[in-house]
């Protein structure tokens, strides 16, 4: 699965990069995320829970920074385990630009998954996954517009 876009952001590039690497603010605005804990430098452990079509199964995995370049850019690697539903790895870089008092958030995700989720369909995970993204955006917005 892949999946690009970008984001108006109603902050500045130094709040919202600051807001991206808060593990609080993540855990309100990822929907379904129960923790996201620090387990080491630029290291997360993260539990959530997601449904995809019939499947739904709790995730516990890994995030991981690197290439940080604050507060423009940093990627992201991911991989977590749903037990009998099957496991999600991929990664996905983010870049910040600022631009007209808001900040422009421009993403590339890839991602995989394997087990049941893998034999729901790549429609359906990839219709998940947009889901996913579009809530946290819609979460994160209001968030950081709450700031300003």
């Amino acid at each position: 699965m892949e999946m690009k876009g970008e984001q108006l952001v109603p902050a500045s590039q130094q709040a919202t990069w600051a807001a991206l690497n808060d593990p609080e603010v993540l855990k309100a605005c990822v929907p379904g995320c129960e923790s996201i804990t620090p387990a080491g430098e630029n290291v997360y452990e993260v539990l959530m829970v997601a449904r995809v079509g019939p499947v739904s199964a709790k995730f516990k995995g890994k995030l991981t920074l690197s290439d940080i370049n604050p507060p423009q850019s940093y990627s992201i690697s991911f991989e977590g385990q749903g037990g009998a539903a099957g496991f999600a790895k991929g990664g996905a870089h983010v870049s910040l630009f600022f631009e007209n008092n808001q900040t422009k958030l421009v993403y590339e995700v890839k991602a995989n998954v394997g087990g049941k989720l893998a034999q729901i369909g790549s429609r359906l995970v990839d219709a998940a996954a947009r889901k996913v993204a579009d809530d946290f955006f819609k979460n994160f917005n209001g968030k950081m517009a709450s700031l300003a």
